[in-house]
């Protein structure tokens, strides 16, 4: 009974904190354009998951991850990635030449969709038990990530150098192909790491047989 309470009040206490995230970073971003840029996906994608809810329920793990990447593009666009102070902090502890909060971001570009997608897979598809399954998910965070490298190359093309806080290359040439592959490993990672505990979710929630869990 307890574990079923927190369930429930799980997706609206994470949907506030991400609000309020939201909310906060919209007083005085350091590139307005570019946070509305970044904060986009949360501003449409907030609304969305609220109007579905009733009928696509997500699991918990889903819910906490998309919340967890919520706030990484927030942060992300209320500093715009290369002046984000955690990665500031991380280029002069490890070393790096370059701010990496941006390859962060790329990372879980590929690794929270991977459970969306696989989660959609499972629920309208006839690949829950297929061995196609993980393939498919992989390939569809992979075609995520190069469309967002078009926007990308879309927003350097209407904005000129007025996009270099949004595209955060840092002088890299080789960023784009960076990011897809950040992209890529986050969604092997976390396929390798969270496919059980995801089954395990879902069976609880009655979309596969306990015999998965």
């Amino acid at each position: 009974m307890k574990a079923l309470t927190v369930s429930r009040m799980l997706p609206p206490v994470l949907a506030a904190a991400v609000l309020l995230a939201l909310a906060l970073s919209g007083i005085g971003p350091h590139d307005r354009p570019t946070w509305l840029m970044e904060t986009c996906w949360v501003i449409v994608g907030l609304p969305l998951l609220v109007v579905l809810w009733r009928r696509f329920p997500l699991s918990p793990l889903l819910c906490c991850l998309l919340a967890v990447h919520a706030l990484i593009l927030i942060v992300g666009g209320y500093y715009t990635y290369s002046e984000v102070p955690l990665g500031h902090w991380l280029e002069e502890v490890l070393g790096l030449s370059r701010n990496p909060y941006d390859r962060i971001g790329h990372l879980a570009q590929g690794f929270v969709p991977a459970i969306l997608v696989r989660e959609i897979l499972v629920r309208t598809s006839p690949l829950r038990n297929s061995s196609w399954l993980a393939p498919l998910t992989v390939c569809a965070c992979l075609a995520f990530s190069a469309f967002f490298e078009l926007i990308e190359w879309w927003a350097a093309l209407v904005r000129g150098a007025a996009a270099d806080a949004y595209l955060a290359t840092q002088g890299d040439r080789w960023d784009t192909q960076w990011d897809m592959a950040c992209a890529l490993l986050g969604a092997i990672v976390s396929l390798l790491l969270l496919s059980r505990l995801h089954d395990r979710q879902l069976a609880r929630q009655g979309v596969l047989r306990a015999a998965t869990a």
